[in-house]
């Protein structure tokens, strides 16, 4: 019976899936002590084969695959915790490449009691080697397209609002009812929440450590910020205390920016005002563009980190509202 296992909610993700699994095989923690099951939203792809192509090819590690027909991603992680058979869940993303003591620093912690929910810290990289993908990954570990979501860049543990991924007990996440299926996003927050709620800590340290592979087009950003910031207003109408000030600004950004193209005729004095306003958040995101390509040197994230950052902001935003 396996002590651990390792979730993964899976759909079309064969350029990635190989790369975790072999990060799974790679882990300190013994493979009889590890159980990997992906939940997989009938991909259209080769993710199936790739997966097959491993299991066969390393069968000292289990490795199921369970299908998911809702596709969603708390419909996949609920039915692979239903299959779990270890004590420890630990919930990983099919973009995603753990360090090797990612398991066991989990399983430490855990049993340590630091927390009911313990996770760690992104190392973001491009999802391609494009020089928009390498502007996309410098933007989405960068303050000013993050705010505080601490698991993007600290290196300081301790109590926190949120995870990326988590790794829990499995009775525990039976206790609470598991993810919600109604939320097509930020099911991860809203399950945490419920955590602090219930009077749980969820932990952060930065010695569990995975890199994940950033949106690797704009357009492709775009869509993954529309949906979180669409679904975070259907979660805040249950939870309305969970608002951050990092996911208030964007929506406030964007009702202020329309608001004032749609008034400006009529805003006299303000619009002034209005176009200090407009200079400046370009000036800041212009500025951030150019450190960052100073700093490492890359000439591109100039322009391209200036267009993650607003892709980020007006995506969640407008949706948002």
């Amino acid at each position: 019976m396996p002590t651990v296992s390792i979730i993964i909610p899976c759909y079309n993700e064969e350029k990635t899936i190989g790369k975790l699994l072999a990060a799974l095989h790679a882990q300190t923690t013994p493979h009889a002590e590890m159980e990997v099951v992906i939940s997989d939203g009938r991909s259209e792809d080769a993710t199936l084969a790739v997966i097959e192509a491993f299991r066969q090819s390393h069968p000292d590690l289990t490795i199921e695959v369970i299908v998911n027909p809702g596709r969603s991603i708390p419909a996949a992680l609920n039915l692979a915790i239903a299959r779990a058979r270890g004590e420890f869940i630990v919930r990983l993303d099919a973009h995603s490449v753990p360090h090797p003591e990612y398991v066991a620093n989990s399983l430490r912690l855990l049993q340590a009691g630091r927390g009911a929910n313990v996770g760690g810290v992104w190392e973001i990289q491009p999802g391609a080697d494009t020089w928009m993908a390498a502007s996309i990954a410098a933007a989405a570990a960068h303050p000013l397209g993050v705010g505080d979501a601490k698991y993007r860049y600290t290196d300081q543990a301790g109590p926190t609002d949120t995870v990326p991924f988590g790794a829990f007990r499995k009775t525990l996440a039976l206790e609470v009812g598991g993810f919600d299926e109604s939320l097509l996003a930020n099911e991860d927050y809203e399950f945490n929440t419920r955590l602090r709620r219930a009077g749980q800590v969820v932990y952060l340290d930065p010695s569990i450590r995975a890199v994940y592979y950033a949106r690797p087009t704009l357009k492709a950003l775009w869509t993954q910020y529309a949906r979180y910031g669409f679904w975070k207003t259907r979660m805040l109408k249950r939870y309305p205390g969970t608002l951050r000030w990092r996911q208030a600004l964007p929506p406030v950004f964007v009702a202020g920016l329309l608001g004032g193209a749609l008034l400006f005729p009529w805003l006299g004095a303000l619009r002034g005002l209005y176009g200090l306003a407009v200079v400046s958040y370009a000036l800041a995101l212009l500025t951030a563009g150019a450190l960052l390509a100073i700093r490492r040197r890359k000439w591109q994230l100039a322009l391209g980190v200036p267009l993650a950052i607003a892709t980020m902001h007006l995506a969640w935003g407008g949706a948002f509202l």
